[in-house]
């Protein structure tokens, strides 16, 4: 695919939790919880007029759902500043300065004063209709493989409430996470391949790792802004692995440009949507389609709309596995109904030809119309049908712009409406903070270290490997790493092995890898460095601790792994020789391969690999 020709500009938004003591502008601590909560808070959505009488269209759509939101409250982990009936405190001076840090890092141009906004959430998940953030920094750049990337702006604001689950016509969210410090990151729409976002989304994710910044899953959340030429911008939410960064971009690269050919058929075919919402309960009164028959047992309704020459629209394929009539039904389903039925996919469901031709006939559709059903309550039926007419007739234009949400198969569905510009307003609460040159330049001048420039530090002062390194910054095991190696005689890379890899395939077996502190780790290390286990035995050590909960030296015992001394190694070695003089007449060195394989395995992990080596060695060439 020629991105170049398509114009695919592409821009990256992440949101990062800072690891400060308390939240952003109240004393609760960051902490998350899974109790059952003190209290419970009902709140309604009603989108209200700016100072300039709009309503924002995002806010308007859902208030449209005539949604609830109910939110977990706790007296340990929330206050006042979270249910939204207090003012807020003064901004946390940690989660500011760790932001002048980050800024820093990526060569950004940091504000003289920084003004807490309030942004306009419509999700319910700010139990005051806003979210507080502000501008630390902007024009910064990283630099890719690519080109130059763009880092626009770094803001610091609030994260917002966790949602838990969603109950009939109730959203339900938890306000611990609601109020910790957040930073977000955005570039400019100057990244150009989709490799590249891959790239930029991975340096940014080092930069942050360099700071107090909180680890693990939900800490993070990255979206994506895609477009291409004569297509339009969307906002892809909540795109969690980096991998499939560019499949997504891929796959939405595909949408546009089947969006764009759909458009030019509709065209062709003189296509347009009609208002006329039309009940056609009668017309299934005899169905054996236990859905439609369920839902008029339920006094539901079965209301129809016609679009004109949409027909084979709706069966198009817009990506792999999802067709033009998977989006009407996205938009459907925001209000509140399970699904659509459309000719291009009928008969099925039990619905019959006979039927399908009836309806045809009934609202008079030629052969390049179809039709739209929905069976629910009549206005949950009827506001889906609108928003299948609304998104019917963005199809006549071609691309609209929207916010989705990323799928685990790198495809996307329809969240909402991009909200409007203008959504964000002065927070009169929250005074000013002037960031003079003076703390500036202190903070500048005590930067941490980036993972790159780290990476090869450790790579030149210790002689480890590119590989090594890389797995030692990427799990944050360096300054581990740097602590053992200054108390412990032991080779850098029997440490390095350990951190990066050892432990990690102990957790995968299912061990508890909390038993192995940094004290055991050192009592193991202890052991090499006294000539008492070999390097080979950590593995089976480390197991050993995992498994029973006993100290280095008792597993060292329980597993016979204490080392052997090098007279117990020889005679082991003699024999060894003794028993393949055949195999070494016949190949001289050539035999050491195959006799190195017999003797570690009668060792078990008792000798050093490379006194054993040695040893052999000798032993042939004699």
């Amino acid at each position: 695919m020629d991105y170049g020709k398509l114009g695919l500009k592409m821009g990256l938004e992440i949101h990062q939790q800072l690891n400060t003591e308390h939240k952003l502008f109240c004393p609760c601590e960051c902490n998350l919880t899974d109790k059952k909560p003190d209290k419970m808070i009902l709140r309604n959505l009603r989108p209200t007029q700016s100072e300039l009488g709009k309503i924002d269209r995002a806010a308007f759509e859902e208030s449209r759902r005539k949604l609830q939101f109910l939110y977990d409250s706790y007296d340990q982990h929330t206050c006042l500043v979270e249910t939204d009936e207090e003012p807020p405190h003064p901004l946390n001076p940690e989660a500011l300065e760790v932001s002048l840090i980050l800024a820093s890092l990526m060569n950004m141009k940091v504000v003289d004063e920084f003004h807490t906004m309030r942004k306009q959430v419509i999700d319910g998940s700010n139990t005051g209709g806003f979210q507080r953030t502000g501008l630390v920094a902007t024009d910064g750049f990283l630099e890719t493989a690519e080109g130059k990337v763009t880092i626009e702006n770094l803001c610091l604001e609030e994260d917002a409430a966790r949602r838990i689950g969603q109950k009939k016509n109730q959203t339900v969210f938890r306000l611990d996470r609601l109020g910790i410090p957040l930073v977000e990151i955005t570039t400019d729409p100057s990244i150009k391949h989709p490799e590249q976002v891959r790239d930029v989304a991975y340096q940014i994710g080092q930069v942050l790792r360099s700071t107090k910044v909180k680890r693990g899953l939900g800490t993070i959340r990255q979206d994506l802004n895609i477009s291409i030429k004569e297509g339009a911008r969307v906002e892809i939410k909540g795109v969690q692995d980096l991998d499939l960064m560019p499949k997504m971009v891929e796959n939405e690269v595909k949408r546009q440009i089947n969006l764009l050919k759909i458009k030019d058929d509709l065209k062709e075919k003189e296509a347009e949507v009609e208002d006329e919402i039309l009940d056609v309960g009668e017309l299934f009164k005899e169905t054996e389609s236990k859905i439609i028959s369920n839902a008029l047992k339920k006094g539901k309704k079965i209301l129809v709309i016609k679009l004109k020459g949409f027909s084979g629209i709706l069966g198009r394929e817009i990506q792999p596995g999802r067709r033009f009539g998977t989006e009407l039904a996205g938009y459907a389903k925001k209000m509140g109904v399970g699904g659509i039925f459309h000719t291009d996919e009928l008969p099925a469901y039990g619905i019959t030809s006979d039927e399908v031709e009836n309806l045809l006939n009934y609202i008079k559709a030629s052969e390049n119309d179809l039709f739209v059903l929905v069976a629910d309550e009549e206005e949950k039926a009827r506001n889906a049908l609108m928003e299948v007419e609304r998104r019917a007739r963005m199809a006549l234009r071609g691309v609209p712009e929207e916010t989705r949400k990323a799928l685990e198969d790198g495809n996307s569905e329809y969240l909402r409406p991009l909200p409007t510009a203008s959504r964000m307003y002065v927070e009169t609460d929250i005074p000013a903070i002037g960031i003079s040159a003076v703390y500036l330049n202190d903070i500048q001048s005590n930067l941490p270290e980036l993972p790159q420039e780290k990476k090869q530090r450790i790579m030149k002062k210790y002689g480890l490997s590119e590989d090594l390194a890389t797995q030692l910054v990427r799990n944050d095991k360096v300054d581990i790493f740097e602590k053992l190696k200054s108390e412990y005689k032991v080779d850098p890379t029997v440490i390095a092995s350990t951190l990066a890899y050892t432990i990690i395939e102990l957790r995968r077996e299912g061990l508890n890898i909390n038993l192995l502190s940094l004290e055991v780790l050192g009592d193991t290390f202890s052991l090499i460095e006294n000539d008492t286990i070999p390097t080979a035995a950590v593995s089976d050590i480390l197991r050993s601790v995992a498994q029973h909960g006993c100290t280095p030296r008792e597993a060292a015992e329980k597993e016979g792994l204490k080392k052997l001394k090098e007279s117990e190694i020889q005679a082991i070695i003699d024999e060894l020789v003794q028993e393949n003089q055949e195999l070494i007449k016949e190949r001289g060195r050539g035999a050491m391969g195959p006799l190195m394989g017999k003797a570690m395995g009668k060792f078990q992990g008792k000798a050093d690999g490379k006194l054993v080596n040695k040893l052999l060695r000798e032993k042939i060439d004699n």
